[in-house]
């Protein structure tokens, strides 16, 4: 059997339009805007006490185990791996502020992981998805756009991300030329319908960054094994399981974790046109099981919760539409554990290019949300507006949702609501009162 023949057989590719070329292009495209955190997450995990190199090596393999599920059990291209956010509320939070050790954390992510499978084995994580109003599923896809764009022009330098307000950066420094630079290439392809835009993009200001001395290559070897994990192995703490503090951090997790996932998929689904016609994504408890097994492996593993990436949809937008996509991103990490000192090289402005020209293909779905009755229309606007505004995908849909119930249930359309979304929007009311009492 041919590579190709493989690939259809394990992919369906024909059925979904696509070819091997397109998804594994796709599949380096993700990987690419995603790299990031093979670099940010062991440094925020060492932080907390944890072995910097050992962490390295702990995210790449639960990346890997999650996207070979998503790959080959769930057939969809989304990639999975430490999810930002989630990571600084493990060693920010529950380290550095509960004086917590990091085993403990690392004890209520494996819980977490263990809990997401049991929901998403019974379907409650499903029926949370295809609960959710049509035109909030657009919304969240807009507001995502914005939101990755925002992290984009942070990253890049073009922002700044103060306590209470954003302001302009350094837009004479080299960062931000070199994210323009990107920017510029990025859009230009894209217009000239070349496939790989993206990743041509990323490439060549990379090269740049290389010219102007911003990026170096390292004085180590290039090439090495990847550090051992054994420092972070299976360093869970069984101790205080039990306690109301352990319940309120798995609370934390399982919250962030679970809307940010479902924010994430409904986002790049809908971008996709993955979705069916009632709103819904096929297979999507095997996606959401991917995600949850991807979690728990990774606590095992040493890595704070494992999530699907909002950077997915960037291979999405370069074609990816199956579990190929996954599959090459999967490798490409597999590639990077044997190039642990040249993650410096490329520059964090290239990949933000991608980020805001991902943000540009996500908005488009506005055009397509009914903004002709409020009680549709406001819903979708907070959604989109508060993702940005308070950054964070799952605050933009607790706002959303508590609206969307309120604004329905006080018009006389009531009934239009499903249990769930009043289920949901009572649970995030209570959140936001909770410090209260």
């Amino acid at each position: 059997m041919t590579g190709s023949s493989f690939f259809e057989k394990a992919f369906k590719l024909q059925k979904h339009k696509t070819d091997t070329k397109t998804e594994i292009m796709a599949g380096i495209t993700t990987f690419m805007t995603m790299s990031y955190i093979l670099a940010v997450n062991p440094q925020i995990l060492s932080e907390a006490g944890m072995d910097y190199g050992a962490v390295f090596t702990g995210t790449i393999i639960a990346s890997v185990i999650a996207m070979l599920m998503m790959a080959f059990y769930a057939n969809l291209p989304f990639a999975l791996s430490a999810g930002m956010g989630l990571n600084a509320f493990f060693t920010y939070t529950v380290v550095m502020q509960m004086g917590k050790p990091w085993q403990y954390a690392l004890t209520a992510v494996f819980f977490e992981g263990i809990i997401f499978m049991l929901l998403s084995l019974v379907g409650v994580r499903e029926a949370i998805f295809n609960s959710i109003p049509i035109n909030l599923k657009k919304a969240v896809s807009v507001g995502i756009g914005l939101f990755i764009a925002e992290i984009g022009l942070i990253n890049a330098g073009v922002i700044k991300l103060g306590q209470i307000s954003l302001s302009l950066g350094e837009l004479t420094s080299a960062n931000c030329f070199i994210f323009f630079f990107a920017l510029i290439i990025m859009v230009v392809l894209t217009a000239r319908k070349i496939k790989g835009a993206l990743l041509w993009g990323i490439l060549i200001s990379t090269i740049l960054s290389l010219i102007l001395g911003v990026t170096h290559f390292p004085d180590s070897h290039i090439v090495s094994l990847p550090p051992s994990i054994k420092p972070v192995f299976f360093k869970l703490d069984f101790s205080n399981i039990f306690s109301f503090e352990m319940f309120s951090v798995l609370f934390s997790f399982l919250f962030v974790d679970i809307f940010d996932t479902l924010g994430t998929l409904t986002g790049v689904a809908t971008k996709a046109k993955m979705l069916d016609e009632n709103g819904n994504l096929p297979e999507i408890k095997k996606a959401l099981l991917a995600d949850a097994v991807g979690t728990t492996c990774g606590a095992i593993l040493g890595t704070s919760t494992v999530t699907t990436f909002v950077e997915s949809s960037s291979g999405v937008a370069e074609g990816g539409r199956t579990g190929l996509t996954a599959l090459a991103t999967a490798g490409c990490f597999v590639i990077s554990a044997f190039f642990f000192p040249i993650f410096s090289i490329i520059p964090s402005a290239a990949t933000a290019a991608a980020l805001v020209t991902v943000g540009l293909f996500m908005i488009t779905t506005v055009a397509e949300i009914d903004f002709s009755d409020i009680s549709e229309a406001f819903p979708a606007f907070m959604t989109i507006l508060m993702m940005p505004l308070t950054y964070s995908i799952a605050e933009g849909i607790s706002f959303g949702m508590i609206s969307y119930a309120v604004i329905k249930l006080f018009t006389g359309k009531g009934k239009e609501v499903s249990p769930l979304i009043y289920v949901l929007a009572v649970i995030f009311i209570l959140r936001y009162l909770g410090p209260l009492f």
